[in-house]
């Protein structure tokens, strides 16, 4: 029997036009492995709605879209028998890259027909979930920031950060990581899943989306001259060499702020209380991954 796969596409994901995604469905999707179907959202909430209504009830559902899409998916999919497919169209695709789907929309749909099911680890903070990547700091205010833009992309996203890195000041944080107390003062906390922000952007190379822990990244502030370093450090998967980061990982984390604040999940801002309860869900997530992709 053939399986049942939902594409939903996020139309003003990554601001890229989606309008001949269906057709290269029809072209590059292996016909003898999936019968299929297509919704476009048409709002907030809208693709966590028509998934959580598939869950259990097709093979996968196919996230056409950003990391907040695939947020969106997950969320309503996660402990179902149901797996989670990405075409990636977003402006980082962090979890698609570490898992090694294909950015190339064509690849990634035939890569679906590869059917290569791992599960894995997913997040909780507050109770909400993520995935991929969730924090607290700077990039949760890019992350606001980028968000009331008019313009999405990689770029965008590099000259929101250009022009709020020198303003922002580190804040106090108390953490508590398996039942060790920490005090640290940070310019950013990262809950990494995976190692990646986006765009082969590693800000914990050696984190895993199945090890069940999460990979708690400190970074504290920097030198304006060390920018260029620290940046390609992220790229060359070479940060955890800086004196600037401290990575401890760990099942159960909880933070403590001087007030509520900004964070992100997934790279998708909003505002949570001043204590923070993060937790694991280990093996709770199928999803499709890529030929390349070494678990």
């Amino acid at each position: 029997m053939k399986r049942k796969a939902l594409f939903i596409i996020n139309p003003i994901a990554g601001g890229k036009k989606k309008d001949g995604v269906p057709e290269l469905i029809d072209q590059h999707l292996d016909k003898n492995v999936f019968d299929y179907h297509i919704i476009f959202t048409d709002g907030v909430s809208h693709a966590q709605q028509i998934a959580a209504e598939a869950a259990g009830k097709v093979d996968v559902v196919a996230a056409v879209g950003g990391d907040g899409t695939v947020n969106e998916i997950s969320s309503a999919i996660v402990g179902s028998t149901t797996a989670l497919g990405v075409v990636p169209f977003g402006s980082g695709n962090g979890l698609a890259r570490f898992l090694g789907i294909p950015m190339d929309t064509a690849a990634s749909i035939k890569a679906l027909g590869g059917y290569r099911v791992e599960t894995i680890d997913s997040g909780l903070m507050n109770g909400q979930p993520f995935f991929n990547m969730a924090g607290m700091g700077f990039d949760a205010h890019i992350a606001e920031v980028f968000s009331h833009g008019k313009k999405r992309g990689f770029l965008t996203y590099i000259k929101s950060s250009m022009q709020e890195i020198m303003s922002y000041k580190p804040e106090n944080y108390s953490l508590e990581i398996d039942g060790k107390k920490y005090e640290r003062e940070a310019f950013i906390i990262s809950l990494a899943n995976s190692s990646q922000w986006g765009n082969n952007v590693h800000v914990a190379p050696g984190a895993s989306v199945q090890d069940g822990l999460l990979d708690v990244c400190i970074i504290s502030k920097f030198p304006a001259w060390r920018l260029p370093e620290i940046g390609a450090r992220l790229m060359l998967k070479t940060i955890e060499a800086s004196r600037y980061l401290e990575i401890i990982k760990g099942r159960d984390i909880r933070i403590k702020r001087t007030g509520p604040g900004p964070i992100h999940l997934d790279g998708e801002p909003q505002v949570m209380a001043a204590d923070l309860h993060i937790n694991i869900k280990p093996n709770s997530l199928k999803v499709i991954v890529g030929a390349s992709y070494q678990n």
